[in-house]
């Protein structure tokens, strides 16, 4: 009925406005729940919503599948919940979004470095230039001091860096596992405990009972995971398997897009030196990628012709 082309765009569309929607969703959430609770509980909702689906896989899948796919899960999507949460009590929602496209140059220097990717020189001089442009972005982003924007910044980076161990990671190890098996699987752990912690040991209930509006926090963090972690993540791991690296790639370009319009219309302050800095990053990005897309568009052609 529908031909990979137009399920891959609508794909891409749907994961560009989720994705680069997640951060003022997070900023949000944050008006109502301490960062943790905001982590804790997306991390349960997407568990919840991938219960099913897991418990039916959980005891086919090998032993050694599993615990990596625990491990993904931890570097995927555990950490990196916590450590963003955490980072947007410090900077704008928009600097979150743009910062996280740095993980295409962290997958470049650990695949480098750790599993033996042998990098173009234009991907080496990428990799400066978006770092440039993040120490740029962290130094005045909001107008607030240097070591303000890089405590919490860093916090951002130290989530892309996980998620780019994690890129390799599933490249190395988990290639061959399906869609559906992969994504149920890497919250089932993360999101027990998660759902331990929020229920046991957070003060979610007594938040949510005691705080007017709290019903509007729940609801934004239901998105982000429901939405924005369990449902964004099968339609990507799909997306890669049907579509070439140009859909790909242009979630990274796009989402920062998304969540910069999100932050000026919740009246962040951008400049035209936030505006030069966060250029330099997306430059740096497509620099790292921009062979690998140019091979892609001569074998496509190649293909055409023949």
């Amino acid at each position: 009925m529908f031909s990979k082309r137009s399920v891959s765009l609508l794909f891409m569309l749907v994961l560009i406005f989720t994705w680069g929607s997640s951060f003022i969703l997070m900023k949000k959430s944050l008006m109502f729940f301490p960062s943790n609770i905001v982590a804790a509980y997306r991390m349960t909702a997407a568990f919840v919503i991938m219960l099913i689906p897991a418990l039916i896989y959980v005891v086919k899948i090998p032993r050694k599948t599993f615990l990596l796919l625990t491990l993904s899960g931890v570097l995927a999507n555990g950490i990196p919940s916590f450590l963003f949460a955490y980072a947007q009590t410090g900077i704008e929602s928009y600097v979150s979004g743009i910062l996280n496209s740095t993980t295409t140059l962290f997958t470049l220097i650990i695949g480098v470095i750790f599993f033996g990717y042998k990098a173009k020189l234009l991907s080496i001089s990428g990799v400066i230039v978006g770092f440039t442009g993040i120490i740029g972005l962290l130094a005045f982003a909001g107008g607030k001091s240097l070591s303000f924007n890089f405590g919490y910044g860093g916090y951002i980076l130290v989530a892309t860096f996980t998620y780019a161990i994690n890129i390799n990671f599933i490249k190395r190890w988990l290639s061959d596992v399906p869609t559906l098996q992969m994504v149920s699987m890497v919250f089932f752990v993360i999101g027990i405990f998660s759902s331990i912690y929020l229920f046991g040991f957070s003060d979610f209930i007594s938040i949510a009972k005691n705080t007017t509006g709290s019903g509007y926090g729940i609801l934004y963090m239901s998105i982000l995971g429901i939405v924005g972690s369990a449902i964004a993540l099968l339609m990507y791991y799909h997306l890669i398997k049907i579509a070439d690296i140009l859909f790909v790639a242009s979630i990274t370009y796009m989402m920062p897009v998304i969540s910069t319009l999100w932050g000026i219309s919740d009246g962040e302050v951008i400049g035209l030196v936030h505006v030069a800095y966060i250029i330099l990053i997306l430059l740096g990005v497509f620099m790292v990628n921009y062979h690998e897309i140019s091979n892609k568009i001569k074998n496509n052609v190649n293909k055409n012709i023949d």
